[in-house]
């Protein structure tokens, strides 16, 4: 609200006040209600009191308020403290000191009483209380008001723009903006006249819930269907401020308010209450039995951080820190209160030490020497492992007492050394499962890493048989005669756990459930005909409700990066990891090498000169299948298709777009970087980020909501953009049958698409076959 609309309102509420201490006392109420409004309207007016000569004229106030028999020289007294009050708000010279002995004429009071107002024009219903003038203005009156003028003319054009709209409408039925500011606002209403001439000046556009309400009485005015200025706004996508929540935090209302329809605040309450739980439910939380328990479990933190670990990174072996642990150790020391492990904490020193040369143990060219290993980890799977390794090593810290009840195990004493007693694992397994109330894949792949890390050989646990010295008994999880024992037999004792996760493993197989099922958000894709063309309909939402570039250029190039988001995917079918890291080579310049993409294990967008096109290059060892016989050694490689105005918001995109996006941040060289604000340290999207981009757009795009209309699908859920390969493959299964063509579609092999993404259920093999097999009955 603007400062001067804050200040008017407040000056009203001392007018008012002063009515009640000042005027009611000495007047009747009828008397009261009659003077109170004319003071009001003369703030909401900014007009000053009729003057003569200088003088108050009580002649027209009395007129204007209907008391001419009861203004006394004492009701003059008081009111006149209020009107000199009201001009000094207005900043207008003070009125002189009245006349005593001033009989005026008769006929000079007539003309006072019948004189025309010089103010601003009353609205409907303030006739009898608008102030008046002591000058006459010269020219014509005002129109009177009607609820529903006739046209001048039969509308012929329909202007796109809202500001040519309403420009063209106000001309098909004579109005000016002022006539039309007075037919269509109510008496008592701040909302100010220049705002309704900005619109028709294109300076501004309705942003609030109040400017949409006077959208709706000119369309109401003129006869236009509803919605029809609205849809003609540059920025559909924007959101209303101005919308009663209630006690909701600002953070909820920014998410929500973009999703509550226009006339929400008009609502009754159990209707805004039904809105508000299915937009929390559907399009904020995603309303899966999974997304719920998400949503719980996240707000019970418990993890041990290590953020010291990186991929790659040559942090000290066990051999080096030996020397350092004594030093150290009366600082791990002061960190026992189990109070203090309510939320996610930093790993002692020791433990991040062996996280580190875990990591580097796993991730490096070359093992150090005396060392063998089966296997490497690439970076994704390396920030897997440690986040679930330190979800676990969280777990035995945590407070028995606090509401992630874990086991309490002291901070310094946790080592890798006990990952090698079945009790610290089948404790943790039954803490998980009473959790989440079944076993589901996860434990059965933390049990995988457990043999992993013990197996013979080439077991970094096995291998490092020193972590034993740091392991001391905890009551229930670990006997001092286990201690003993592994002692004795180091290796014995790793492959008396070895034995025991495997059998662990089995039975967790037998039992287990799947709570997170890929295909529940976007089933009803899933289920259509043709599962691309449905997913397609958010890129055309998009397009329908993209800002005007010239006037929102941030939101234009917010809008033109989502919908390029998910036509390269649908077109590539690549993991989100490919995706987010493809780099972009302008036209006019030099491409990356192949050799030097395949070191960086990223991808390239260039324009073929050959092929006069936009051309995606990945090499094989980018992918994290990179031994699938798909690649056999060779890069990915594909021409993007120039269908459906890609080329345009391509072009448009590298040229324009993403130097606003970026602002003046460092350019990261990926095809898709963030949107640069104050706070942000860097424009290069990472996992989260890119999964909560893509989500948005599903949110705001994709989801029909049918208490605003907008939205593409009905049915759909708030998804990542791994789900795009489960469209596509489930797309080429029910066009062809054929899960080699699919696997083509998404750069895996046919087992893998029959295992994990293509959904092809009985009745569509049926359907295929009945396809052909009816061509005979229908060439009969």
């Amino acid at each position: 609200m603007p400062k001067h609309d804050l200040s008017s309102h407040h000056f009203q509420r001392k007018i008012s006040d002063f009515c009640v201490v000042r005027i009611a006392p000495i007047v009747s109420s009828r008397v009261l209600e009659n003077i109170r409004p004319y003071l009001i309207n003369l703030i909401i007016y900014r007009k000053s009191p009729p003057l003569m000569n200088g003088r108050i004229d009580w002649t027209t106030i009395a007129h204007a308020c209907g008391i001419e028999g009861e203004l006394t020289a004492d009701l003059k007294k008081q009111l006149r403290l209020g009107l000199e009050a009201i001009i000094r708000w207005l900043g207008a010279p003070p009125a002189a000191e009245d006349i005593r002995p001033a009989k005026r004429k008769t006929r000079s009071s007539d003309h006072h009483q019948h004189m025309p107002s010089t103010r601003k024009p009353g609205r409907i219903g303030v006739d009898d209380i608008r102030p008046q003038s002591a000058s006459v203005t010269r020219g014509s009156q005002p129109k009177p008001i009607q609820p529903y003028p006739d046209p001048l003319f039969e509308a012929s054009q329909d202007p796109a723009g809202f500001q040519d709209a309403l420009a063209y409408q106000m001309r098909r039925f004579g109005e000016s903006y002022w006539q039309l500011y007075r037919a269509v606002i109510h008496l008592g209403e701040t909302f100010d006249d220049k705002t309704l001439l900005s619109w028709i000046q294109g300076e501004r556009v309705p942003r609030s819930v109040a400017s949409f309400g006077i959208l709706a009485r000119i369309e109401q005015r003129y006869r236009l269907p509803p919605g029809y200025f609205k849809a003609k706004l540059p920025h559909q996508a924007r959101s209303l401020y101005g919308h009663d929540l209630g006690d909701i935090s600002p953070a909820e209302r920014r998410r929500i308010a973009v999703h509550l329809p226009d006339d929400f605040a008009s609502l009754p309450f159990t209707k805004r209450e039904e809105i508000l739980d299915w937009v929390r439910r559907v399009i904020v939380s995603g309303a899966t039995d999974y997304r719920r328990y998400q949503a719980a479990a996240v707000k019970q933190r418990y993890a041990i951080r290590f953020p010291g670990v990186t991929y790659g990174g040559g942090s000290l072996s066990p051999r080096a820190h030996a020397l350092t642990v004594s030093a150290n150790h009366s600082v791990a020391e002061t960190i026992e209160d189990p109070d203090l492990l309510c939320g996610v904490v930093d790993a002692p020193l020791r433990l991040a030490m062996e996280m580190a040369d875990l990591i580097r143990f796993k991730t490096s060219t070359l093992t150090a020497i005396g060392f063998q290993r089966n296997g490497v980890w690439g970076e994704e799977t390396a920030s897997q492992k440690i986040e679930h390794l330190g979800l676990m090593f969280g777990a035995l810290a945590a407070s028995p007492a606090g509401v992630v009840k874990g086991r309490g195990v002291p901070l310094s004493q946790l080592t890798f050394g006990l990952l090698i007693f079945p009790g610290i694992w089948d404790w943790y397994l039954q803490w998980r499962e009473q959790r989440r109330g079944f076993y589901t894949k996860w434990e059965e792949d933390m049990l995988m890493v457990a043999q992993a890390l013990t197996r013979s050989e080439v077991g970094w646990i096995r291998q490092h048989p020193e972590l034993l010295k740091n392991v001391r008994p905890i009551n229930g999880l670990i006997a001092p005669e286990e201690i003993e024992f592994a002692a004795r037999d180091w290796h014995g004792a790793c492959d008396a756990f070895h034995r025991h996760a495997a059998n662990r493993s089995k039975e967790v197989q037998r039992v287990m459930r799947v709570h997170r099922d890929p295909f529940e958000p976007i089933m009803c894709i899933l289920e259509a005909d043709k599962p691309l063309a449905e997913y397609r309909k958010i890129t055309d939402e998009i397009l329908k409700r993209m800002p005007d570039e010239d006037r929102y250029p941030r939101p234009a190039a917010e809008a033109v990066r989502s919908f390029l988001m998910l036509r390269l995917g649908l077109h590539l079918g690549l993991r989100q990891k490919n995706l987010r890291q493809l780099r972009l080579c302008p036209r006019g310049h030099f491409p990356t090498s192949e050799r030097r993409l395949e070191d960086m294990k990223c991808g390239e967008l260039r324009w073929s000169e050959r092929e006069s096109g936009w051309e995606v290059l990945i090499p094989s060892a980018a992918f994290k299948n990179s031994g699938s016989s798909f690649f056999g050694q060779k890069p990915f490689r594909l021409i993007l298709p120039d269908l459906l105005d890609l080329y345009k918001y391509l072009d448009a995109y590298i040229d324009r777009h993403r130097g606003v996006l970026l602002g003046s941040a460092k350019d990261p060289g990926t095809l898709f970087v963030k949107t640069v604000k104050t706070t942000s340290l860097d424009a290069a999207y990472d996992s989260t980020k890119f999964y909560e981009a893509w989500r948005t757009v599903i949110q705001r795009y994709g989801i029909y909501n049918p208490y605003t209309g907008r939205g593409a699908i009905k049915g759909l859920l708030p998804h990542g953009p791994h789900n795009l390969r489960d469209i596509l493959a489930t797309h080429i299964l029910k066009q062809t049958g054929s899960y080699e063509q699919a696997s083509y579609a998404i750069q895996d092999t046919p087992d893998v698409v029959q295992q994990h993404y293509g959904r092809f259920l009985p009745q569509d093999k049926a359907a295929l076959a009945a396809k052909i097999l009816n061509q005979v009955w229908e060439a009969a």
